[in-house]
C-alpha cells in the first residue's frame, strides 16, 4: 500500500525516483504477489487438478499456456495505471463504443458477466467450509459455510487483510513446497510420471470431450480477465502512480524517466510472480493427471476436499492428509480475503463510474467498501448452499473468467495504441509479445468453441 493517505488522487507531493539496484527494486514488489493468493486457489487446487482428472495429461499445455501468456496483457494494464493514474473503470470509461448511461459498454457488460464469477468463488467458500466440516464433523457444511463468508467480511471490513495476507502467502509459499515434493514422490510411486506422459501433454491436442472444463481452466489458470482489472488498484495503492506523480501536458525529462523506472520495476514484479505460479498450476495438474486420472477420480460436489487429498496420501502417505487440509485451507481462505479485496473495490469503481459518486474520494470509498465487504461474501455463501457442486461451479466461473479476458483485452490494445503516450512507446520484442498474447487469447477461445460445435 502507498504511504500517501488515498493513492487514488495522484499530485506532486509524493514524487520519488524509482530504484535502480536490484535489492532496492525488491522492495517495492508485491502487487503481482497479492495477485497470486488470489490465483492460487480456485484456478490451480480445484479447476487445474479437475482438468487433469478428467483428461489426462493431454491437456497440459492448456494450463501452461494460460499463465504464460496472459502476462503482456497485465503488463499493459499496469503500465496504463502507472502513467495514468486511472482505476481500471475510469479507464473503461474512456473505450470506444456506445454509453447507456453515464457507463460504457464494457463495464456494464462486465456487470452482467460477473454473476458466473459468484458461481466460482461460492465454490470457494464451500470449499472452505469442507475443510472446515472435515476437522471439527459437530457442524454441517450448511453451518461452516455463513461463517466462513462473516469471517472474511470481518477481517476486511476492519482492515485486517494485510497481516493476514502476508501470513497467507508464507504459509501458501509451505503448501506449494508440500506439492513439489508430492510431485517428486510421484518417481517413487506405481504413478510415476515419464518424459512420455509429458510429451503426450504438450501436443497441443484437445479432444472436444474436454472442451469445457478445459476453457474454464484456460480462463481461470495464471492470472485471470479479473486479476488483470485488479492488478491497477493494488499498484495505485503500493504508491508506483503517486511516486511517478502527474504527466502534464507536456512531460518532462524527469517524469519520463521515473515513469520507465516504476514500469520495470512493474514488469519484475509480474514476470517473478507469473514463474510462481506457473510453477504452483504445472505441480497441480501434473498430481491431478497422474494420481486422480489413473484412479478414476474426479473432485466434485462435497467429496472434492476429499478427492484431491489423495493427490497427496497416495504420494506422501496418510499421515499427509491433515497437512494437506491445514494447506488447502490457508491457500483458499487466502484466496477469498484477496478476492474480496479486490471485488470490493473493483465493484465500487464500476458503480461510480455509472453514478455520480466518486471513487477517488476517501470518505466515500471506504464506506463503499465497508458496504460491499458484508454483502459480496454471504452472496457467495448462499450461491454455494444453493447448488452445493463446487466443481461446476468453478467451472462456468473460468468460462465468465475467459469472456472477460476478451473485454481486457480489448482495452490492452486500446490502451497500447489509441493512450500511451509516445514518450513511453515499448520495444520491438514487447510488442511482438503482446501481439502474440492477444492472438493466443483469442485463438484458444475460437478453437474451444469451433471443437464444441464440430
Amino acid at each position: 500500500m502507498s504511504e500517501r493517505a488515498n493513492p487514488y488522487v495522484i499530485t506532486e507531493d509524493t514524487i520519488a525516483d524509482p530504484p535502480v539496484h536490484w535489492w532496492e527494486r525488491l522492495k517495492f514488489l508485491g502487487p503481482g504477489f497479492i495477485l497470486s493468493a488470489s490465483i492460487v486457489g480456485s484456478g490451480e487446487l480445484i479447476m487445474t487438478t479437475q482438468l487433469g482428472a478428467r483428461a489426462g495429461f493431454v491437456c497440459l499445455w492448456v494450463v501452461l499456456l494460460s499463465c504464460l501468456i496472459k502476462v503482456a496483457v497485465q503488463l499493459e494494464f499496469g503500465k496504463h495505471a502507472i502513467f495514468s493514474g486511472e482505476t481500471t473503470f475510469a479507464a473503461f470509461n474512456k473505450l470506444p463504443g456506445p454509453k447507456f448511461g453515464r457507463g460504457n459498454w464494457s463495464i456494464w457488460t462486465w456487470l452482467v458477466i460477473m454473476a458466473l464469477k459468484f458461481l466460482q468463488v461460492g465454490a470457494i467458500v464451500g470449499g472452505v467450509a469442507i475443510i472446515l466440516h472435515m476437522a471439527m464433523p459437530a457442524l454441517g457444511i450448511h453451518v461452516w459455510t455463513p461463517i466462513v463468508a462473516v469471517s472474511v467480511s470481518l477481517l476486511v471490513f476492519r482492515g485486517y487483510y494485510q497481516p493476514i495476507e502476508k501470513i497467507s502467502l508464507v504459509m501458501i509459499g509451505a503448501f506449494t513446497i508440500l506439492t513439489l515434493v508430492s510431485v517428486f514422490m510421484l518417481q517413487k510411486t506405481e504413478f510415476a510420471v515419464s518424459w512420455a506422459d509429458i510429451g503426450s501433454g504438450l501436443q497441443f491436442e484437445l479432444p472436444a470431450v474436454y472442451v469445457a472444463v478445459a476453457l474454464g481452466a484456460f480462463g481461470i489458470t495464471g492470472v485471470g480477465g479479473d486479476e488483470v482489472m485488479m492488478y491497477n488498484y493494488w499498484l495505485l495503492e503500493k504508491g508506483y502512480a503517486a511516486k511517478t506523480g502527474p504527466r502534464g501536458e507536456t512531460p518532462n525529462a524527469a517524469w519520463i524517466r521515473r515513469a520507465k523506472g516504476w514500469i520495470r520495476i512493474m514488469y519484475l514484479d509480474a514476470i517473478l510472480a507469473m514463474v510462481a505460479y506457473t510453477i504452483v498450476t504445472a505441480a497441480f495438474y501434473v498430481l491431478g493427471a497422474a494420481v486422480l486420472n489413473a484412479q478414476g477420480l474426479v473432485p466434485e460436489k462435497d467429496e472434492i476436499v476429499e478427492t484431491l487429498s489423495q493427490m497427496y496420501t497416495q504420494t506422501l502417505g496418510l499421515g499427509a492428509k491433515g497437512v494437506f487440509l491445514a494447506g488447502a485451507f490457508v491457500v483458499l481462505y487466502s484466496t477469498l480475503l484477496s478476492a474480496l479485496a479486490g471485488w470490493t473495490r473493483m465493484f465500487s469503481d464500476a458503480f461510480a463510474q455509472i453514478t455520480k459518486w466518486d471513487f477517488t474520494d476517501e470518505k466515500t470509498r471506504t464506506k463503499m467498501v465497508a458496504i460491499l465487504a458484508w454483502i459480496i461474501p454471504l452472496m457467495w455463501a448462499a450461491l454455494f448452499l444453493f447448488f452445493r457442486a463446487p466443481g461446476l461451479m468453478v467451472m462456468l466461473g473460468g468460462i465468465a473468467t475467459a469472456i472477460i479476458l476478451l473485454i481486457v483485452l480489448f482495452a490492452a490494445i486500446h490502451f497500447r495504441y489509441k493512450r500511451l503516450p509516445p514518450e513511453l512507446k515499448p520495444s520491438w520484442v514487447y510488442d511482438t509479445a503482446f501481439w502474440i498474447s492477444a492472438l493466443a487469447i483469442v485463438g484458444v477461445g475460437v478453437y474451444s468453441v469451433w471443437s464444441a460445435v464440430s
